[in-house]
């Protein structure tokens, strides 16, 4: 296998035997970067020079003293301090701004070996949906650099981290989530994208959207990848022993769950659910739909509240400091165009939080939850990365959730289905998205063509 293709695991095994050296993975990525990133643009900041300079110094390390990630490279989204690049969060304002530190994610990726390769793409702020300049890499296989003709958003706010993991330029890299930020994209992209539970990874140094729904995820070509950072993360289960009884799909129970948005759903979207149920049924699970109460209809709107409430706090000191110089919408936010009361606010935030044991409470009754991560497949154009209407209510209720790869629509772009489980049951989480991620990736009809 040429090495960029390689999982993160997978090189990490051959680079502990001395099979491969951290310098020549890098360089295999750099020049997979180098042939494919001027059509995708996925990188907002690269310095193949100081990216080859840290893999020679992690050579040197001996075997003895290498950490869990030793050599392993992973991309930063830029809105996530990284001591040794500039942190723009895509707005003028920060434009070559460095701080001289690393967010706590980054260190701790640091601590245990990982390369810190560089800085990927993101809508302002992770606030907006008008997208970044990157391409979703499965609809530009027959464009050149400059043609924009059949482009297609890979989603965002993490759009350059996802991008860049599905076309194979890094094994894994970082995003946020504060309503769809990482399914999103891992969907549109064919990647698998995971949000932890809220709060389960420090947010330290990353910038602040809405601070009781801002998440640290990450995105990965397997479940294996993401249960290897998770380790290094401290993302685990402690405390819940009896959620390690997961040995299969056969006599699993997967809860279905449309949603309060399934009105949104479009027919990629309607084909992959029920192909899912009817696979998962195949492979011995027992597959039933849910409805979640009445009450779970106000948690849209719930949860664009609380941004609202939220940005306003979060984005005071640029609008301060410029207000010319930060989307409208965000302006607009600080401004409290929409009128927004606190005592609207407290119904939000309120009957949010009475709802998250609820949803503990449903999930627990299964193995996971199976629910929709996109309305359909990515839009064409890169004016908007797309919807997270499918996302905004799991983002609330704090759960982990991981979209699984495997399904097309009608244009052959990929869709992933999202996988739910109760709030810090995220390894539990991963081990059901490996096995059903093998049966939709093996059966679910989509495949890659990069």
């Amino acid at each position: 296998m040429e090495p960029h293709r390689l999982t993160a695991t997978e090189a990490l095994q051959l680079i502990q035997s001395n099979t491969l050296t951290v310098e020549s993975y890098a360089r295999a990525l750099l020049s997979r970067i180098e042939s494919r990133d001027p059509a995708v643009k996925a990188w907002v900041h690269l310095n193949p020079d100081a990216v080859l300079q840290q893999a020679r110094l992690l050579d040197q390390i001996p075997v003895a003293q290498r950490g869990p990630l030793h050599g392993i490279p992973v991309a930063v989204k830029d809105v996530i301090y990284t001591k040794d690049m500039p942190t723009q969060h895509n707005s003028p304002l920060y434009k070559d701004s460095h701080v001289a530190v690393d967010a706590a994610v980054v260190a701790s990726l640091r601590a245990a070996g990982a390369l810190i390769f560089g800085k990927t793409t993101t809508t302002e702020f992770a606030a907006m949906v008008v997208g970044p300049a990157t391409r979703n890499p499965h609809s530009i296989s027959n464009s050149s650099a400059t043609d924009s003709a059949g482009i297609r958003t890979p989603g965002g706010s993490s759009s350059g981290s996802a991008a860049a993991v599905a076309d194979f330029q890094i094994p894994i890299a970082l995003g946020t989530q504060t309503g769809g930020s990482t399914v999103r994209p891992g969907s549109f992209n064919g990647v698998y994208g995971f949000k932890p539970t809220w709060n389960a990874v420090s947010r330290e140094g990353c910038k602040v959207y809405a601070i009781t729904l801002d998440t640290v995820g990450y995105f990965a070509r397997g479940v294996g990848d993401l249960r290897l950072l998770g380790r290094v993360l401290g993302v685990d289960d402690y405390g819940f022993d009896d959620k390690g009884r997961f040995k299969g799909l056969e006599g699993a129970r997967i809860g279905v769950v449309k949603s309060p948005a399934w009105d949104s759903a479009g027919n990629g979207t309607v084909d992959a659910l029920e192909r899912g149920k009817v696979l998962l049924e195949k492979h011995g699970a027992v597959v039933e739909e849910v409805q979640l109460p009445a009450e779970f209809d106000k948690l849209p709107d719930w949860h664009v509240k609380i941004m609202a409430a939220e940005g306003r706090v979060n984005f005071l000191s640029e609008y301060r400091k410029d207000k010319t110089q930060i989307h409208p919408e965000l302006s607009a936010a600080v401004e409290n165009v929409s009128g927004l009361t606190r005592v609207k606010e407290l119904e939000a935030f309120d009957g949010v939080a009475m709802l998250r044991p609820r949803i503990d409470e449903i999930a627990n009754r299964y193995d996971a939850l199976l629910t929709p991560s996109v309305p359909d497949e990515a839009p064409l154009g890169l004016g908007s990365t797309g919807s997270a209407v499918f996302n905004r209510i799991w983002t609330a209720l704090h759960v982990p959730v991981v979209t699984v790869p495997g399904f097309g629509g009608e244009n052959g772009m990929p869709i992933g289905l999202t996988l739910v489980a109760a709030r810090y049951h995220d390894q539990h989480l991963l081990n059901v998205a490996e096995a059903v991620g093998k049966v939709f990736e093996e059966e679910g009809g989509w495949k890659s063509s990069l």
